[in-house]
């Protein structure tokens, strides 16, 4: 049984509206987010496939992962995607205390390239209300999600993450993917499908500026 929605219902969006969930315009744009990375060979298979489409991503990097494969995550800024922080330790925030989820997001802040707004995504969706407001005091931007593929689920098919994408995306989307090994096996056969299908109805590819 499934726990969690592939679409975020609107009044969700209004209620933490502090929030950024998609972006309203009327333009067929969309924001692929990957999450979990960088991973040796996973990753660089991602940037080529989002090559072959001229699209560009956002990737919300766990510090971990940054400094255990810097020259993964240097490729992901080489080819001028752009970098959101998920934690060093991929903590979930309704379990952990205020300080210490602070601390190990500003511990992987030093491995991101400064940028004038710096991004977050909290881990599982996770984030208490002292943890977001701290983080917004200091100049995030939170940025959670539109439409979920559910890659991770290692109970779904790469049919069934294909389907949760096209049939809820929109202009404005942001959706989730995660370039991690935990999904790749779906993710190998739902990205290259979702591009091709978006591209093929007009839609272009954007990081979140």
């Amino acid at each position: 049984m499934r726990l969690y929605p592939i679409k975020t219902a609107k009044i969700f969006k209004s209620i933490f509206n502090k929030w950024t969930w998609s972006f309203n315009t009327s333009q067929k744009e969309v924001y692929l987010t990957f999450d979990d990375g960088p991973i040796p060979n996973i990753t660089p298979w991602v940037l080529t496939e989002l090559k072959k489409h001229n699209a560009k991503a956002t990737f919300f990097c766990i510090g971990d992962n940054i400094k255990k494969h810097p020259e993964v995550f240097q490729q992901i800024i080489t080819e001028n995607h752009r970098i959101g922080n998920h934690t060093f330790h991929h903590l979930k925030g309704w379990k952990t205390d205020t300080k210490k989820y602070i601390e190990n997001i500003l511990l992987t802040e030093a491995y991101i390239p400064k940028k004038k707004q710096k991004l977050f995504r909290p881990p599982y969706g996770k984030i208490s209300l002292k943890q977001s407001k701290k983080l917004l005091e200091l100049g995030y931007k939170i940025i959670m999600w539109d439409v979920l593929s559910a890659d991770f689920d290692k109970h779904l098919s790469a049919k069934d993450c294909i389907k949760n994408v096209l049939s809820k995306v929109e202009n404005g989307s942001i959706i989730v993917f995660h370039d991690s090994e935990k999904a790749f096996p779906r993710l190998q056969e739902t990205l290259p499908k979702v591009l091709s299908e978006l591209t093929k109805k007009g839609y272009s590819f954007k990081a979140i500026s």
